[in-house]
């Protein structure tokens, strides 16, 4: 893909607009029209994405979660392209949480892109930060098998603040939540630079959060559908980077 198309697509996401709150029951997407690579028209582009609440979409509609608007972006942006996309998330859910699941439901090594975003409970537990570092390269080993072997086709999301939430300043503990966070991202993002993984960070979005309210969802802790689309505006150039190779 040349890169003035690739420059059209990341403008054209920058424009969009959803009309849902976290109250409503879907979303509105404008069509985009743009013209396809020739190497995606037609087929089928596999999409798992792998997490906790921030991936679900608590407090969300289902069409206002990230996996899905990105999804819906990627299919009015490539007509005649199918995108179906698979979720294995749940609130609460830990790096240990989401390894038993991806064991559990047997999956096919046969994804096209892999979303990862998990290890704020890890934290809001108060795990041993050890534990982190143990189960976090197990998963983007996991992710990437499950991206047919190809770590290109894996995106790791960092872990949003939610400090900066009604919840988060309710606790009295911001200062702490926000250091401990980015022990985490460092991590992550040390980790995934050195072996050459797509890492996005998206947690200086959700450190806008008491600033800006619409950018968390009616229960004051987990980010709302405009926070999310600001996600996917971050990490669509390394999703279209993704799915190029």
């Amino acid at each position: 893909m040349k890169l003035r198309l690739l420059t059209l697509l990341v403008f054209s996401l920058s424009t969009l607009s959803f009309g849902c709150s976290s109250n409503d029951t879907e979303v509105t997407t404008p069509v985009q029209t743009i013209q396809p690579p020739t190497n995606l028209t037609g087929k089928t582009i596999s999409y798992l994405a792998l997490g906790d609440s921030y991936t679900i979409g608590q407090s969300v509609c289902e069409a206002c979660r990230f996996p899905e608007q990105l999804k819906s972006n990627l299919s009015n942006s490539f007509i005649g392209t199918n995108f179906p996309l698979q979720i294995i998330a749940k609130t609460g859910w830990t790096t240990t949480n989401l390894l038993q699941a991806i064991q559990a439901e047997n999956l096919e090594n046969n994804f096209d892109l892999v979303t990862l975003l998990i290890g704020v409970n890890n934290q809001y537990q108060g795990q041993d930060f050890a534990i982190y570092q143990e189960e976090f390269p197990k998963l983007v080993s996991r992710s990437i098998a499950l991206a047919k072997g190809v770590k290109s086709h894996v995106v790791v999301i960092s872990i949003p603040d939610y400090a900066y939430t009604k919840q988060g300043e309710i606790s009295q503990n911001q200062s702490k939540i926000s250091k401990e966070i980015d022990q985490y991202n460092t991590f992550a993002k040390q980790y995934c630079e050195a072996n050459k993984i797509a890492f996005v960070n998206i947690t200086d979005i959700t450190r806008n959060g008491l600033n800006e309210p619409n950018l968390v969802a009616t229960d004051g802790l987990h980010p709302s559908q405009q926070a999310y689309s600001l996600f996917i505006d971050r990490m669509y150039p390394e999703i279209i980077k993704a799915l190029q190779n």
